[in-house]
């Protein structure tokens, strides 16, 4: 389990990737994030304020199978 309470998913073979938040004891899906802005929609919709400031934060975010903000398979 990731110690982050955001976890966006390796790349998908068609694109996007999955998003999941942790929150009271659960992992939550909100959606599949083709783009930065798709990630920032999906994290204030969780209610997190000014999310376009963490998404460099691995306090944050932990990116899975892929680096930061690559949004396609390699």
């Amino acid at each position: 389990m990731s110690s982050t309470p955001i976890v966006v998913h390796s790349p998908a073979d068609t694109g996007g990737r999955r998003v999941t938040v942790h929150s009271h004891g659960r992992d939550k899906f909100l959606g599949t994030a083709y783009s930065d802005h798709d990630l920032v929609v999906f994290l204030e919709g969780a209610g997190i304020h000014d999310a376009d400031s963490i998404l460099d934060d691995d306090r944050w975010i932990e990116w899975r199978g892929g680096r930061a903000q690559q949004w396609s398979a390699a």
